[in-house]
């Protein structure tokens, strides 16, 4: 039974050990200072949710960071920022309307490219959270980040279908897309045995330990 380290354990971890380190990741658009990592345009910075050690590896570009690990970790963060469009929109329709319609037209076309069949599974408007969010799952057949170890533990050929929760909001005009893959789903194989609730109120939790490490930049003057 493969050992799933979960983000709270990668914090600790970090916390523990990595206190005057300096983490060494190469050829990021970004840059890591210390144990986070800052955005290349910098309107954010994170702590970084993966070790080297444990096959940790990071690849960004000018908007979207991804962090992976060999033990079931995959998180990706977008951020893009609004033009003078989107703030329109925004400002007419509401968050409500608009953070769906931005993941249905932005990020959705892109999933479904990569991973053709991938759809919503639920999606739930969360006002109370930043300033108000989106908390959508996707189902994305053949969209695990981990096929090797789909190969060694499932036992059979049919398409793996993955989960990801994904989290959708506005801060200091950027918008915000983190994405956290259930791994466990595509690991376990036949022993996997979560109900889709279950595997919602764990995505969730993990989204959570994800963007409480995230520092918001104040907009500049």
């Amino acid at each position: 039974m493969l050992s799933l380290f979960r983000p709270t354990s990668i914090f600790l971890l970090l916390s523990a050990v990595l206190v005057s380190a300096q983490l060494s990741f190469g050829g990021l658009v970004g840059r890591i200072d210390g144990v986070t990592y800052i955005s290349p345009e910098q309107h954010y910075r994170v702590r970084v949710p993966v070790l080297p050690d444990l096959g940790g590896t990071i690849s960004d570009t000018a908007t979207v960071v991804v962090f992976r690990d060999d033990y079931g970790m995959h998180v990706s963060i977008g951020a893009f920022p609004q033009d003078a469009t989107q703030r329109w929109e925004l400002s007419t329709r509401g968050l409500k309307d608009y953070l769906p319609l931005f993941f249905a037209n932005y990020v959705l076309p892109d999933f479904r490219q990569m991973f053709p069949g991938t759809s919503v599974e639920t999606a739930i408007f969360q006002p109370q959270r930043l300033g108000g969010a989106l908390l959508c799952y996707t189902l994305m057949p053949g969209g695990t980040m981990f096929p090797s170890s789909v190969a060694n533990f499932g036992g059979n050929e049919s398409v793996v279908v993955a989960k990801r929760g994904n989290l959708v909001f506005v801060q200091h005009s950027v918008v915000y897309v983190v994405s956290v893959e259930l791994s466990e789903r595509s690991i376990e194989g036949k022993s996997y045995n979560k109900t889709p609730e279950e595997e919602d109120v764990i995505l969730r939790e993990r989204l959570r330990e994800i963007v409480d490490e995230i520092e918001f930049a104040q907009p500049r003057e």
